[in-house]
């Protein structure tokens, strides 16, 4: 099993999104949105803001923890639908997961997903 985590763009969220729902299969996802800064700190970034002392962008994090035999077609579709080829596009992290318990069933691992 892999945690995939993308930050991308709010605005590509639901062309994403869609695209994700075509995937057979797929398990669910979690969406949040957060604020951040990359390499460039914000600083002059078309969507950037103050907040204190500092800038941030405004972003989206998808959460989801898919099968192995997954990863590839997920990050394919986060990728290819989230670019824009300008800076900012974000970034996606494929993490191993150990173990998964869905609580309603106490059922572990794969089946857990």
């Amino acid at each position: 099993m892999k945690e995939i985590k993308a930050i991308i763009r709010p605005f590509k969220v639901d062309d994403v999104i869609t695209a994700l729902h075509k995937i057979e299969g797929l398990p669910g996802l979690t969406i949040s949105e957060i604020k951040g800064f990359g390499r460039t700190k914000a600083k002059g970034a078309y969507d950037s803001f103050k907040d204190g002392l500092h800038d941030y962008v405004k972003r989206v994090k998808i959460e989801l923890v898919v099968h192995n035999n997954m990863v590839d077609e997920v990050v394919d579709v986060i990728q290819k639908v989230s670019h824009t080829g300008n800076p900012g596009d974000g970034k996606i992290f494929v993490i191993d997961v150990i173990d998964t318990i869905r609580i309603r069933t106490n059922e572990r691992g794969d089946a857990a997903i």
